[in-house]
């Protein structure tokens, strides 16, 4: 909701658009056709727009100073549940940076009366959209509960609020911090990885509150002691540093009960006053060049700006949209689509409380000089400034926004539901309005307005950083605690629990059955089937066309033609060219994606309801008119060519990329890992993309889902006329051969991808299992994973992250496809510990499959969670749109997931193991690790198995 107010710090620390850029096609000139100027006379006004925009709510504070919001949404039986606390990175003292980060975790630990992982207490009462975050402003925990588990879920809240310190152990405090500098690893480990840090300390320099990023030093973490946690907990964590959300099923009358009996015994503490920050000027223009593993060089140019409090907010965001966030930005269409020296580019205005950072970049095409691009770039940004938008780019601009919004009241919590809106506004600006105001300022935005703000923050100084393909800075500061190993002459550490004041668990009420919408099932004029579910939250429909083909149907020489062909399929058809689509689908506010995954490929439209017919007419004329045009599809490939390079330099991607055909057979319809390859992708011609939409996108191979606030009988005429009279018109029908799939092997090994200077190792494995990915009784698989790797409380995650710290995560997860099963595991590990998370997951494997299956206690959890969360698991309507479209890949009922809870509640630890020990055999795996050879292979000889070592191929 409202990406101008945002801070997201991942899109900011990335700061480049790197080559995975979606690809976009240059203008084709000409007229515009006549059903496009139709669709523009039907768009619905801006104005009309943001009056369906409302999140209305009531407000009041306890005695202790707990401030609390309660918005009235009875659409679910589910309450999101949102605690901001008014401290963030900005607030910490010199030498404790990432305290605040650190201290999140720690209130993950365990409080006095809640001894256990808080993930424990969230799964027993089946949450969903669960987590904790920190940035420079402020610390927030959130999760969205059963309306019968609202009790439990304030009790746990409060506990950590008012009584924590009892449960914070030396212990707790050492695992923490390894876990928080594997996260600090885990990121830095990125291509581009360390660009943030260079950007917060030419921005912001010290003694600048905003100095430092909120993840901190590995000196500074390796520091905490028990003291500094205690103190920063007392001065930081009271009621009146917070602010309480319900989102949901509750009324503040329900709400004022039970916020007064869990919280308002809870005494105040210090009110934290956020750090004055001023918005700091450079003194001249810096330049700064970087070199890491990327496949391509980015030019990115960074201004300090404004914070959330600014008149000129609303107007910087567009400005920044119109530049380079648009689909049709004037960077798109000048660097990538007409003059194509450029594979991508990005803006974005990222405001904080107190400050924000403005910032424009590209991405050059290989072996295009980047001083050409950076000359272009620079050029295109000082002639929106000088001239300033148009009245039709601002209004796109500002319709897109809407939109996003819209859809963004469909859910109640998570990380931007309705819950995140109103305390962000009160936290922030003391004012949970504060979105409808900035709407409110978008409705009259000028391009005057746009220019103005733009001259004024744009004309300063600027930070130029230069992101070069090359070997990064050696001198990684790692942490002194990196051994784990504690030191051998240190006291003891104080382990003992104190609990201040009992505060016995609430029981959880009678929580609701899942009531998932009633499916209807019609066919249009040609025989194309329809499967139609309504949701009335919000003026939203969602599309889906799907056909049976997705990454599978490539031929083994020409891997990645389907990606390849759907990325072309809206970018010029053979009346609309790239940026004519682009335009129209802002002026709509609408979204149309394509993709699919490696069964399907999927034509989706989320589109406002008032716009659903133009809407429509345009997503019928991509999907079946394509221009495939010469010139694009080189220009396209291009990007999709840098896109796989770039994969090949980050950890995970290099992991998948190898381990995949390894898996499967590189001859299966699943022995790529998507994308293709350099070589196959290279091969393809526009020949072979037509021959693909011949084969497989035609309407006697497509099914059509619709979710929908609209009734069926008053669309259907609609769907009729966009995807009803179309015909097929195919050469033979495409096939896919299973038959070529491996068996897993017979014995384990280990492939070593050799990537120096990795401060982490990624560990990736798995097989080849024999289940039937049809078989109802998948769901006994599938919640035995949830004992041993599906979650954050399952047996690999809670080993190596919560007892070891060597990993920020781990994870074990059934991959179900529509012809094969596997079973894969991915745990990035700390580069001195990989030979002993290595052995450590194998050794849990093991005993998993063999003597120490799943306990009761584990069943019980697993079983609850699962029936608990069905009703959170179906909030929005993408969400039901995703499981139609799953019933049908795998041949189940249209009312599959209401008979999931009966078959949860006759599972048994036996039933359960037996799932496991059939599917999962540790020693037939093939473990992919990638790291620094330097470091590992000398941890990985001593596990005993087979290694093959494998470099990467060099950067061009």
């Amino acid at each position: 909701m409202l990406r101008f107010a945002s801070t997201s710090l991942t899109a900011l620390a990335t700061g480049i658009a790197l080559a995975a850029a979606t690809p976009a096609l240059a203008d084709h000139h000409g007229d515009k056709p006549a059903a496009a100027m139709e669709a523009e006379a039907t768009v619905a006004p801006l104005p009309d727009l943001i009056e369906q925009v409302a999140i209305p709510y009531e407000q009041f504070q306890l005695d202790n100073g707990l401030t609390v919001i309660v918005h009235e949404d009875r659409k679910a039986p589910i309450v999101g549940v949102a605690v901001w606390y008014n401290v963030g990175s900005k607030d910490e003292p010199q030498g404790k940076s990432g305290f605040a980060h650190l201290f999140e975790h720690l209130m993950f630990n365990g409080s006095e009366n809640a001894t256990g992982d808080y993930f424990q207490y969230l799964q027993e009462m089946g949450a969903t959209d669960y987590n904790g975050t920190t940035n420079f402003d402020r610390t927030n925990y959130f999760q969205t509960v059963p309306r019968g588990a609202l009790d439990r879920a304030l009790w746990l809240e409060s506990d950590r609020m008012g009584y924590l310190l009892g449960a914070v152990t030396q212990e707790k405090l050492d695992n923490q911090r390894g876990v928080v500098q594997n996260e600090k690893r885990q990121g830095d480990n990125q291509p581009g990885g360390l660009v943030f840090y260079e950007i917060v300390k030419t921005l912001f320099p010290a003694p600048h509150p905003y100095d430092h990023t909120p993840i901190g030093s590995m000196a500074d973490l390796d520091s905490a002691s028990m003291d500094d946690v205690r103190s920063w907990f007392i001065d930081k964590y009271g009621p009146n540093n917070a602010t309480l959300v319900l989102a949901g099923d509750i009324s503040a009358e329900e709400a004022r009960p039970l916020v007064e009996k869990y919280f308002g015994p809870i005494k105040a503490g210090p009110v934290n006053t956020p750090a004055a920050a001023d918005i700091p000027e450079l003194a001249e223009d810096v330049r700064t060049v970087m070199k890491d593993q990327v496949a391509a060089t980015n030019i990115s140019r960074y201004w300090t700006a404004p914070g959330l409090n600014s008149k000129d907010l609303v107007a910087l965001s567009i400005g920044a949209e119109i530049l380079g966030g648009l689909s049709s930005s004037r960077l798109d269409n000048a660097l990538v689509r007409d003059e194509k020296i450029a594979v991508g580019v990005s803006a974005g205005n990222f405001s904080f409380q107190r400050v924000g950072v403005l910032t424009v970049g590209a991405t050059a095409r290989p072996g295009v000089d980047p001083a050409t691009v950076e000359t272009r770039m620079n050029e295109i940004i000082a002639d929106l400034i000088a001239n300033g938008p148009t009245e039709d780019e601002v209004r796109r601009a500002a319709t897109q926004e809407v939109a996003g919004t819209i859809r963004g009241l469909e859910q109640v919590g998570g990380f931007g539901g309705k819950a995140v809106t109103l305390a962000s506004g009160e936290v922030f600006v003391d004012d949970p309005d504060f979105y409808a105001k900035q709407l409110e300022i978008l409705a009259t935005l000028t391009p005057a307005d746009v220019q103005a703000a733009m001259q004024k923050w744009m004309t300063r100084p600027a930070m130029t950083l230069v992101l070069e393909p090359g070997e990064r800075d050696s001198n990684y500061a790692e942490a002194a605690s990196v051994d784990g190993e504690a030191d051998g002459d240190a006291e003891p550490a104080d382990n003992t629990l104190t609990v201040t004041v009992e505060r016995p668990k609430p029981p959880i009420d009678a929580l609701a059955e899942l009531d998932f919408p009633t499916v209807e099932e019609t066919t249009l004029s040609n025989g194309m089937k329809v499967y139609y579910a309504q949701r009335d939250a919000v003026p939203v429909t969602r599309v889906a066309l799907s056909f049976n083909a997705g990454s599978a149907a490539d031929p083994v020489e020409k891997r990645g033609l389907e990606g390849l062909a759907m990325s072309l399929y809206d970018e010029g058809t053979t009346s609309r060219s790239s940026k004519e689509i682009a335009e129209e689908r802002e002026r709509l506010g609408a979204v149309i994606s394509t993709g699919g995954g490696s069964d399907r490929s999927t034509f989706t439209l989320t589109a406002l309801s008032a716009n659903l017919a133009p809407s429509l007419e345009l997503m019928t004329d991509i999907v079946r008119n394509p221009a495939f045009d010469e010139g694009e599809l080189e220009r396209v490939r291009t990007q999709t060519v840098t896109g796989i390079k770039q994969q090949m330099r980050d950890p995970r991607g290099i992991a998948q990329m190898t381990l995949t055909p390894l898996l499967y057979g590189a001859n299966s319809p699943y022995g790529d890992a998507g994308s293709g390859t350099v070589e196959s992708v290279s091969s393809i011609t526009r020949d072979d993309l037509v021959g693909f939409k011949t084969r497989w996108i035609q309407p006697d191979n497509a099914t059509l889902f619709v979710v929908s606030d609209m009734a069926l009988d008053d669309i259907k005429s609609q769907l009729d006329e966009a995807f009803g009279k179309w015909a097929s018109n195919r050469m033979a029908r495409g096939s896919k051969d299973f038959s070529t799939q491996a068996a897993a092997p017979d014995a384990a090994r280990i492939v070593l991808v050799n990537r120096p200077n990795s401060p982490q190792s990624f560990i990736y494995g798995g097989l080849m299992t024999t289940v039937d990915p049809k078989d109802p009784g998948i769901v006994d698989l599938l919640n035995a994973n949830n004992a041993l790797g599906g979650n954050f409380l399952a047996r690999l995650n809670m080993n190596l992250r919560e007892t070891k710290g060597w990993s920020y995560g781990v994870r074990g997860g059934v991959s179900q496809r529509e012809g094969a099963v596997t079973y894969i595991v991915s745990a990035p590990v700390q580069a001195d510990r990989t030979g002993d998370s290595l052995s450590e997951l194998i050794r849990e494997i093991d005993e998993f499959t063999s003597t120490n299956g799943v306990s009761q206690e584990e069943l019980v959890r697993i079983v609850n969670n699962e029936i608990f969360e069905l009703p959170g698991q179906f909030e929005t309507s993408g969400a039901v749109l995703g499981a139609m479209q799953n019933n049908v890949l795998y041949g189940r009922p249209m009312n599959y997931y209401e008979t999931l809870a009966e078959k949860y509640r006759a599972q048994t630890a036996e039933s359960l193991d037996a799932a496991a020990r059939e599917a999962i055999d540790v020693d037939r795996f093939t473990w992919v690790v990638v790291g620094d050879a330097e470091k590992v292979m000398s941890q990985l000889e001593g596990l005993g198995l087979p290694i093959e070592q494998i470099e990467l191929p060099a950067a061009e």
